[in-house]
């Protein structure tokens, strides 16, 4: 394998990696339906939890201290936020590159939530 089929391996990997953490980051950080979960409310739930743990029978302790663990999981997880800006960046960089070699449309990548601004930075004409 030359030196350059190797360079363009790498690149095709790295290209890859930027692509894939971008989109990640927009489906983790995409909306959700119903009441938003803010942490005040979680800390609120969090209270109220452990005082139904004082006279929750076996089955509803165990389950409400499973809500307790799940709650607390998502509260440490909300204090490390991603850098989606960072991510849009390496993504902008990259995507036209990588659709091209991938065969990826505009509307492929609109379907999976980049918006129209991305796109156009980075170079994706509509077609």
């Amino acid at each position: 394998m030359s030196d350059e089929h190797k360079a363009a391996l790498a690149e095709g990997r790295e290209q890859g990696r930027a692509v894939r953490r971008y989109l990640e980051a927009l489906e983790s950080t995409k909306p959700r339906r119903g009441r938003k979960r803010t942490p005040e409310r979680m800390e609120n739930r969090l209270a109220a939890i452990d005082q139904a743990l004082v006279t929750a029978d076996p089955l509803s302790r165990v389950q409400l201290i499973q809500e307790r663990f799940d709650l607390e999981a998502h509260l440490a997880s909300g204090e490390n936020q991603v850098d989606l800006v960072g991510l849009e960046a390496e993504f902008i960089e990259t995507a036209s590159a990588y659709g091209q070699r991938k065969g990826i449309s505009y509307t492929a990548w609109r379907e999976v939530g980049v918006e129209p601004r991305v796109l156009k930075e980075a170079g994706i004409p509509r077609s």
